[in-house]
């Protein structure tokens, strides 16, 4: 069942446009995997719950592809989100959060994740959710530092 539910997550999240400008990206001097283990660690302390993690290297070898590493981590907690659905319903296609970690072709890794004030203009977000959407940037910011610190 929790196959299903990442599965059927990853076909809506993938359809979703994100332009590079929506992207807070931070970089790490760790390797992908363990940048992401840190961020995942620095989340769930938070309360946030896992939905759960794609090795997207791993899956282009397994159909005889190369990509350089990297891993897409989905993770939630309803009390941020859910104030911002209640905005608008169709912002939950954004939702829960994503963080993106990636090996550049200079092999320099990146942490990268949807600034969540992009949500405000994609989904004409009243400015009732102006409060709600400020808090998930600085968590969105305080996760990005946490995972990428020295």
């Amino acid at each position: 069942m929790l196959r299903f539910i990442l599965l059927t997550c990853l076909a809506v999240t993938a359809a979703i446009p994100a332009r590079a400008d929506d992207m807070i990206a931070v970089r790490s001097g760790r390797p992908v995997t363990e940048t992401l283990d840190r961020l995942q660690a620095v989340v769930i302390a938070g309360g946030f719950f896992l939905v759960g993690r794609v090795r997207h290297s791993e899956a282009a070898m397994g159909v005889g592809l190369s990509l350089r590493p990297t891993e897409l981590m989905i993770f939630g907690r309803p009390q941020g989100g859910t104030p911002i659905m209640v905005c608008n319903q169709r912002a939950g296609i954004d939702l829960p959060l994503r963080a993106l970690a990636w090996q550049d072709e200079a092999g320099q890794v990146w942490l990268g994740m949807i600034d969540p004030q992009s949500l405000k203009p994609r989904w004409d977000l009243p400015a009732a959710c102006d409060a709600p959407l400020a808090a998930m940037e600085a968590g969105v910011r305080r996760f990005l530092a946490e995972a990428t610190a020295p």
